[in-house]
Parts: C-alpha cells; structure tokens; sequence
C-alpha cells in the first residue's frame, strides 16, 4: 500500500518544471487548474452526451485525470514544503470537527 508521503517523494521523481523543487508552486498551481478543468469537461459531457451516465470508459478517463490532480497536489505540496500525510490527517480532523459541532454545512475557513 502507498502512503501519501511515499507518493509525494516519487512524484517528485518525475518532476520536470523550472524552478523545480525550488518553491516553484506556481507551475503546479496551474497544472492543477488545468487538470480539474479536465475533470469538469468529461463530467460535463456525460451530462450532455450519456444523460449524466459515466460509461466505463468515462470512469477508466476521470481516473487518469484525477491521478492528475494528485500528481499536482503532490508537487504543489512539496513546492510550498508541507506534507502530504499532515494534509490529509489535517484536513479529516478539521472535518470531523465540523461535524460534530453541527457545522459541517455552510461557509467560512474557521467555522
């Protein structure tokens, strides 16, 4: 099993930007953007062209895409020097807050 650190460090292996590993988070931030860009136009078209269906092969697509995403996030993360494994713990903390504060709905970074 691959934990997100491991993942984080390998994806760094096929990182080629400039300013690599020197606090380039902008290239990342970008290629996240587009990618999820991608993410949304296939979704979108199987709105429009499967009735919200997603064929298996749509699935097999958004997969590529979102490993994508997590490719960027990794890189993005290493960029701005924070680890992968204290986001996600982080971030489930944070919503396992909210829940149970009864503000798991609703807006704001500090609810």
């Amino acid at each position: 099993m691959l934990d997100f650190s491991t993942y984080q460090k390998q994806a760094m292996t096929t990182a080629v930007y400039p300013g690599r590993g020197e606090g380039n988070f902008v290239y990342p931030a970008l290629g996240l953007a587009g990618e999820t860009g991608e993410i949304c136009e296939k979704l979108k078209k199987a709105i429009r062209d499967e009735g919200g269906k997603i064929s298996a092969e749509r699935k097999m697509l958004l997969g590529k895409e979102l490993g994508d995403v997590l490719w960027y996030i990794s890189t993005l993360a290493t960029e701005l020097g924070l680890d992968l494994d204290e986001i996600a713990s982080g971030n489930l903390a944070k919503l396992a807050a909210r829940k149970e504060a009864g503000k798991i709905h609703g807006s704001g970074d500090l609810r």
